[in-house]
């Protein structure tokens, strides 16, 4: 396939990241061009070797991961074990690794990688699947290099729906300064961004017939995807568990499956019950703008609000069931 997307995924791999790393890396329409890793779901030593056990079981000996920030840039790292288990990718006992992470810092590797695919007229889609410390670090390192990003596909936040607290979604409850930052270093310099956060994260769901199209695939990315699923499935004591951030990679394939809608959106720092919301502006009256003393976001957003489920979990699994080893 000609004029494949290039992307770059920042992770914390994490279930979800794990299977959004499967989708980019086998899906024909993308082409993974590097990863970073920050803490997040795991210390980023867990979260790296869990990166490159993903990229081996797909095959792809051919992609950097840089390994990125251990802490958010203000807080003290809260990670997400209780979900993902205590070495952040489903307790699965895997070996180490064969593959190595890049020499370079996650920041110099993510700018390497969006100036080369710009050079080549070819501007990268960042995927940023966890806390953005990364990004923010990229973002104020070197603004000439982030002003040549295509574009911005992140999970995170939601517009009507929290988890971390009651108010605030993980990744930006976990370093809510670096998504701001994120926010506002996007509208500076004019990058697309896309939202896709927990109003519609749930939605993509893998069965129990989706884990048994995967096992009988029998390739090392569908056990590995089977694995991870049926943790998912065990944990929580359902018969159907969510792929999570790999929905975000899927709207880069498949965007007609999610639907959006264009808001300004900022980031809520200083609330006592409300630190890392996505503050999403709903309203269509411009007479209430008008009189906010907080005026209108610096950032607008295309935000996630409603998505195929069955269709975007069906192109994940065909995807890895589908893909030559």
């Amino acid at each position: 396939m000609t004029d494949r997307l290039p992307v770059h995924l920042d992770v914390d791999t994490g279930v979800d990241d794990a299977c959004a790393l499967l989708l980019a890396s086998l899906h024909p329409a993308l082409d993974l061009r590097s990863v970073t890793c920050v803490g997040g779901n795991a210390p980023v030593a867990d979260v790296t070797r869990n990166t490159l056990t993903v990229l081996e079981a797909a095959g792809r000996h051919d992609v950097p991961v840089g390994v990125g920030a251990a802490r958010p840039l203000l807080e003290q790292p809260i990670d997400a074990r209780h979900v993902h288990g205590q070495d952040g990718m489903a307790d699965l006992g895997m070996p180490a690794p064969r593959l190595s992470p890049d020499p370079r810092h996650a920041v110099d590797l993510l700018r390497d990688s969006v100036d080369s695919a710009a050079a080549q007229g070819s501007p990268i889609t960042l995927v940023p699947l966890a806390p953005m410390t990364n990004i923010a670090l990229y973002a104020r390192m070197y603004p000439a290099s982030f002003a040549r990003v295509g574009r911005i596909v992140f999970m995170g936040g939601g517009a009507h729906v929290s988890n971390a607290t009651a108010a605030a979604e993980f990744n930006i409850f976990h370093d809510p300064e670096a998504a701001a930052l994120v926010l506002d270093a996007c509208a500076e310099h004019d990058v697309d961004v896309t939202m896709y956060g927990l109003d519609v994260f749930s939605e993509p769901r893998v069965t129990v017939d989706h884990l048994a199209a995967l096992r009988a695939a029998a390739t090392p990315a569908s056990t590995l995807a089977a694995e991870l699923m049926s943790f998912y499935h065990k944990r929580f004591g359902v018969d159907d568990a969510t792929i999570g951030d790999a929905g975000a990679v899927a709207y880069l394939v498949d965007p007609e499956a999610i639907g959006t809608r264009r808001l300004p959106v900022r980031v809520e720092l200083a609330g006592t019950w409300t630190r890392g919301r996505t503050i999403v502006d709903l309203r269509d009256w411009a007479g209430d703008m008008n009189h906010d003393p907080h005026g209108v976001a610096a950032a607008t957003v295309d935000v996630a609000l409603t998505i195929d489920g069955p269709r975007v979990a069906d192109l994940w699994v065909r995807t890895i069931t589908e893909a030559a080893q």
